[in-house]
């Protein structure tokens, strides 16, 4: 990450570099956003990963192009509000597909990590219409590794491949979250099946890894993506598994340049 990165990391809610903050009300909910406006172009919408918040994604939101970009934080995550209850895949998709609606947002282009992916894909599934294309950076969960320990291993060994700056920004998301949601979203993670979805994708989907990830290993993003009737498989060098924060700019020209790709396809 650049220094400039960095900051923008911590700027919300304060303006910076183009990205303002909002609050939309949605299903009795405050939903916090980090929005960046475009005359033209197809929207961008980013979902974070277990723990985290729009904060680790700005790196790649900052670089990407062709549109507004939208970073939601999922409820009960970063600046969005803290209902008591903690929300499944199916719950954290439909918030957001209540989100877009609201907002008369369709045909976005989706690109998530992690735990992200899997409301992702959970979206396209549910509402074809709202999703045009899919950019996938390290899908949970492997069918290899079904449980949260499998899971929770996988993390630890993906630590000496990250960038040791990005700690304040995840202290300040743990923070936020707080440890009970958490561990009961990844229990809750682990029992959705996203290799049962995949088949069901009706967009175009970009599988994306940094090269020494071990949560998400080349063996399950190639199974992945002959799940998926429309997909194919790339790789960020030498990132791990939290290469939208550490490699930003890599992430976001390759998923620009396949969206661009898969419009033309249409």
């Amino acid at each position: 990450m650049t220094p400039g990165q960095r900051l923008l990391t911590r700027a919300a809610p304060r303006t910076a570099q183009g990205f303002v903050s909002h609050w939309t009300a949605v299903a009795g909910l405050r939903l916090h956003v980090r929005s960046r406006a475009a005359a033209t172009g197809r929207p961008w919408v980013l979902l974070h990963g277990l723990a985290v918040s729009h904060r680790y994604l700005m790196p790649t939101a900052a670089a990407l192009t062709g549109g507004p970009v939208h970073v939601p934080d999922l409820p009960g995550f970063g600046l969005s509000g803290k209902p008591r209850q903690v929300f499944d895949v199916e719950q954290h998709a439909a918030v957001i597909a209540a989100w877009m609606d609201t907002e008369g947002i369709t045909a976005a282009r989706v690109l998530a990590n992690s735990f992200g992916c899997q409301v992702a894909v959970e979206l396209a599934v549910r509402r074809p219409d709202l999703v045009s294309a899919l950019v996938l950076v390290g899908p949970t969960v492997d069918p290899a590794a079904p449980t949260a320990t499998g899971q929770a291993r996988r993390w630890l060994a993906d630590l000496v491949w990250e960038d040791a700056r990005q700690a304040r920004i995840i202290a300040a998301d743990v923070r936020d979250a707080r440890p009970r949601r958490i561990l009961t979203t990844l229990r809750l993670s682990v029992r959705h099946r996203i290799d049962h979805r995949l088949p069901l994708v009706q967009a175009p989907v970009l599988f994306l890894r940094g090269e020494h990830d071990p949560i998400a290993p080349p063996r399950w993003l190639r199974q992945a993506a002959r799940l998926t009737p429309y997909a194919v498989t790339d790789v960020v060098p030498a990132a791990g598994h939290n290469a939208i924060t550490t490699a930003g700019t890599v992430v976001a020209r390759r998923a620009v340049a396949f969206a661009a790709h898969s419009a033309v396809g249409k």
